[in-house]
């Protein structure tokens, strides 16, 4: 294919917009091929698993992988059949932030069972590739592709894997660079369940619920910028003008994703910022009275 597809972007190494955490690849892509907000790449949590995958692991990807995108955590996976694509279908029904990362041409669907979810992610999400447009999938290309999920996450949560089986690929690249590795536990005697279960027994955190999510990614993302002083009073006003998804938020304030959430965290536990069920952030009920109260004061 030649040109770039409508909506399409390149980021070439070494210019703005390049995801820096793929710096920390030895063998970085000089560029990257997508569709979306490419301000998502780099702070994700990758979920990935079978591509043979049993109701549980599905269940788990899904639930998962909707939670954290319900906090505006951007999801990393690889859109393949199984525990992938499971994990993108959850994220979007969160209408959160998902990240597909191809072994092929990001204008490439593949599989074409994973075409509509695609179509949705390279509206709602990102959908980016080292493949050229219009690049095959081959056998060697996926194996790439896991290095850039790794890279591309903070952590990265096994779901289930059969021994042997690719998705290790992913979790050697993690432990590579330094990422944090989790694994759900499964039956022994459930083959899909021997890689997680083997992760665990071989230092990998264990993730039964959603509370031992929470605080690993609270663990993962501490490494991370902290909330800039002053971020939550602008991002009350910026919510009271007009509510927002938070990586457009993000955006209008100038800040990064996980500093945000942050800030959105802090508010809501205070009660004053509410969550749409569209997916994005306003004032609450209690904080508009007391706004409104505060305006009475000043004019008595």
């Amino acid at each position: 294919m030649s040109g770039s597809p409508t909506n399409g972007w390149v980021l070439k190494q070494g210019e703005a917009g390049y995801p820096s955490v793929l710096e920390d690849l030895p063998d970085p892509p000089p560029a990257l091929y997508g569709f979306g907000d490419h301000a998502l790449l780099g702070d994700g949590l990758a979920v990935i698993g079978a591509r043979q995958a049993t109701p549980y692991g599905l269940s788990c990807a899904r639930r998962f992988a909707r939670w954290t995108a319900n906090r505006g955590i951007p999801v990393v996976s690889g859109a393949a059949i199984g525990c992938d694509l499971e994990a993108h279908r959850g994220a979007l029904d969160a209408d959160g932030p998902t990240v597909a990362v191809l072994g092929c041409g990001a204008d490439v669907d593949y599989p074409l069972r994973a075409a509509t979810v695609l179509a949705s992610i390279r509206r709602c999400g990102v959908v980016v590739s080292e493949a050229p447009w219009g690049g095959p999938p081959t056998r060697w290309t996926f194996p790439r592709r896991n290095r850039l999920i790794a890279a591309l996450s903070r952590a990265v949560l096994v779901v289930e894997a059969s021994l042997p089986s690719g998705t290790f690929s992913t979790a050697d690249h993690a432990l590579d660079l330094g990422r944090e590795v989790l694994a759900v536990p499964g039956s022994i005697f459930s083959p899909e369940s021997r890689g997680p279960n083997r992760l665990i027994r071989q230092g990998a955190t264990p993730i039964t619920d959603v509370s031992d999510l929470a605080h690993e990614l609270g663990e993962a993302w501490s490494a991370g910028p902290r909330t800039l002083p002053g971020t939550e009073d602008r991002l009350l006003a910026c919510l009271t003008a007009d509510p927002l998804r938070p990586d457009d938020a993000a955006r209008v304030l100038g800040t990064d994703i996980v500093s945000l959430i942050r800030a959105i965290a802090a508010l809501e536990a205070r009660g004053w910022v509410t969550r749409y069920p569209d997916g994005r952030y306003g004032i609450s009920v209690a904080y508009a009275r007391l706004q409104s109260q505060h305006l009475d004061a000043e004019h008595t």
